[in-house]
Formats: C-alpha cells, sequence, structure tokens
C-alpha cells in the first residue's frame, strides 16, 4: 500500500477524510478539502491532504495506540478502517481465512463480556473465542447458535441493555494464570522475537544492518540465558527470514507459549531522540493486557536502573504483535538505533549482556508476585539461577 501524507490527493485521501469526519476529527466543511462532500460525488476537484487532516490524523494515531506521525501508512490505514465500522452495520461472522476486524467487533465483546459470556480480550478481532461467546449467548437467549451476529442477535442484545460487572475476567484469567504457574521458570515457554533492522528515511543501510545484528545477538544472548534457567524457549525466525509483526504474531501462537519478548530498535529523524521503551497491549476503551503491561513494567525499570539508557517509560499500543498473540507480550525498543549515544551502547557486547540479564530478571520478577523479590537493579543472573536451582 502507498503511503498519504502532506500534500497528497486523490480518492483514498477523500475516504480518508470521511472517516476522520466520521470520528468527529474532521468537521464537514472539511470532509474534503473545503469543496462538496466526497459521498455526494460532487467534488470540483481532487480530495487534499492539507494541514487540518495531518493534525485530525495524529490526533487518531495518538488515541488508537500507534506511532503518531501523521502519515496514513498500512498499519494506520487498517485501523482507520476497523474505526469506520459500527455495530450493526454489517453482519459478524467468523471466517477463519479472513477474520473480521472492526470497532463493531469490539462493541460486540464488550457487550457479550458484560453479560459474561466473553472472557478474552476486547481486541476487535472476531476470532474463534468470540464466536463461542455468541453461540453460548444465542443458545440461551432462543435462537439459533450459529454464531452470527445479525439482526435478530442485534435486536436482543439491545433488549438486553448493558450490565455492570466487576473487573475484565480477561485480566483476572491471565493473572490467575501466571499465579498457578508458579515462581520457578522452569518449564515456562517463551517466545523471542528479534526485529530487523529497517531502511526509512531516517535509517541507512549500514545502520539497518548494524540493528539486525544487534537484535539477533541480543536475542541468542537471552535465549541462552532463559535456557540456563530451565525456560522452554522459541525464535520467531531464522536468521534470513523477515516476517510482518502479523506472521510472527502467528508464530508465537503456534508455539502456545506463555510469554513473547518483541525485541526491536527506534528511528527518529533527529538524533538527539534517544532511550529505552516498551510497549504492551492497551485500548483508549480500557482493554488491557494486564499481564503485559506488567512485564513491559519489570523489563522498563530494570534495563533503566543497569544501563545508561534514558528512561521513556512503558506505552500501551494496538501494533499486531501486541493485539494478535493470544498470549502477554512485551515489545521493547531497546534504544534508537539513530542516536549516536544509543547505537554506540548497544554495539557494547556488555550492554547486551546486561540487557539480557535485566530482561530475565524482569520475568523472574512477573512470577515471583512480589515476594522473595529484590530492589529494581539489585537481582544478579548468578542469584536468579541459584533461586531456581536451589527450588529444583
Amino acid at each position: 500500500m502507498a503511503l498519504y501524507r502532506l500534500g497528497d490527493q486523490g480518492s483514498a485521501v477523500a475516504e480518508i477524510r470521511s472517516i476522520l469526519t466520521s470520528q468527529g476529527l474532521l468537521t464537514d466543511t472539511t470532509a474534503a478539502g473545503g469543496r462538496h462532500s466526497a459521498e455526494a460525488g460532487t467534488l470540483d476537484g481532487p480530495a487534499v491532504f492539507d494541514p487540518e487532516v495531518e493534525h485530525a490524523v495524529r490526533t487518531f494515531q495518538q488515541h488508537r495506540g500507534l506511532i503518531a506521525d501523521g502519515i496514513v501508512g498500512p498499519a494506520t490505514y487498517r485501523v482507520l478502517r476497523e474505526a469506520s465500522y459500527r455495530l450493526g452495520a454489517r453482519v459478524l461472522t467468523y471466517t477463519l481465512s479472513a477474520p473480521m476486524n472492526g470497532d463493531d467487533v469490539a462493541t460486540l465483546q464488550s457487550r457479550l463480556q458484560n453479560l459474561g459470556y466473553y472472557t478474552g480480550l476486547v481486541d476487535g478481532q472476531f476470532g474463534e473465542s468470540t464466536h463461542t461467546a455468541l453461540c453460548s449467548y444465542q443458545s440461551e437467549y432462543g435462537m439459533t447458535p450459529d454464531g452470527i451476529c445479525g439482526p435478530d442477535t442485534l435486536r436482543s442484545l439491545d433488549n438486553l441493555g448493558t450490565k455492570v460487572t466487576g473487573g475484565s475476567p480477561h485480566a483476572i484469567r491471565e493473572q490467575e494464570s501466571v499465579r498457578r504457574s508458579g515462581p520457578q521458570l522452569s518449564g515456562k515457554r517463551v517466545v523471542i522475537d528479534p526485529g530487523n533492522g529497517v531502511v526509512d528515511a531516517a535509517v541507512g543501510p549500514e545502520a539497518a544492518a548494524l540493528e539486525t545484528s544487534i537484535l539477533w545477538d541480543l536475542a541468542n544472548r537471552l535465549e541462552g540465558r532463559m535456557a540456563a534457567a530451565g525456560v522452554e524457549t522459541f525464535l520467531s525466525r531464522s536468521v534470513s527470514d523477515n516476517p510482518d509483526d502479523a506472521q510472527r504474531a502467528r508464530t508465537a501462537n503456534s508455539f502456545d507459549a506463555d510469554l513473547v519478548i518483541a525485541l526491536r530498535c527506534a528511528h527518529h529523524k533527529s538524533p538527539t531522540a534517544g532511550g529505552v521503551a516498551t510497549f504492551y497491549f492497551g485500548t483508549p476503551a480500557g482493554s488491557v493486557s494486564t499481564i503485559g503491561d506488567s512485564l513491559s513494567g519489570f523489563v522498563q525499570r530494570e534495563i533503566v536502573a543497569r544501563t545508561p539508557l534514558r528512561d521513556c517509560r512503558s506505552h500501551p499500543k494496538t501494533w499486531d504483535i501486541l493485539r494478535l498473540t493470544r498470549m502477554p507480550v512485551t515489545q521493547i525498543d531497546i534504544g534508537y538505533i539513530t542516536n549516536p549515544h544509543d547505537a554506540a551502547a548497544l554495539h557494547d557486547p556488555q550492554i547486551r549482556d546486561t540487557i539480557a540479564d535485566a530482561i530475565l530478571v524482569a520475568v523472574k520478577r512477573l512470577y515471583l508476585l512480589g515476594e522473595n523479590d529484590r530492589p529494581t537493579g539489585t537481582y544478579t543472573f548468578a542469584d536468579l539461577l541459584a533461586s531456581e536451582h536451589i527450588a529444583r
């Protein structure tokens, strides 16, 4: 897909403007660059991606947990399309080959969750768990349990209204899974997902190659430490592969892992941008992976306490690697490859060793649930191995 940015024109820009208008981010008078409505087909010229649209796109991206760069690329376009769907505008059903995604699906999931049928993450994906929940609801309320959300099912849901529940079933289930698995790392299953260097406006081929090398080396160091602690580890890709995030998520799901650790470097056109940040799944509506949030926080604090990297904190996002996985995920942007200070630090094998130690300790702290824990930055790899072996 092409990128759409300031100054672009055409039918795709008209669609972008229309969706932003429906979201209340543009007024009707600017829905097609100050001309007549794009939907009416009476434009006296092409729709324009003007400064108002760029501002609206940035606002939309920020609200939806995307990178707020004001450019409509594949990820932003996908989320714009998903945001355009309202419950009832189309029939919803489970299709394995091309799952339906959108705000209408998220609304359906929320309705079913409030009624006690859906216990998954409200992620806007009509998957198997949504299908099962809908069938259960239909069966109990005298409808054909076909898992299709059409007019009859919508009328039934509307007649029931909303019902207040105590907490998110998904959050409770995540937390209970961690509690029941125990504090030992032995037997845990973790997918390590090393990113690939990306050549873009801020990163040339040499820096991208360095980025790939750093991330792959860090993944191997982390894999070795986890194996020593008894963790069963899987790499999401081979050295020569470069899957997109959706493919990486599917690979992680196929391993039925407990956690996913995604390793990335950040980029920025300004060389002064720097620091480490972590990310977990979270939506503006408040649907959050609580374990992903906790793990990201632990990783962030451990790395910052042990390295010279600036603290850019932990943030909820809706990126595919976070959204499409069935288990908690943390994405760690270990530094800006475009920042000379960060790049020099990440090039140091000792710093990569330290980051690998920090990530492993963060995973251990997640499963300790606050018991027999140590202050941030003080729990060593040797301490961790000793505790694991004593427990065995």
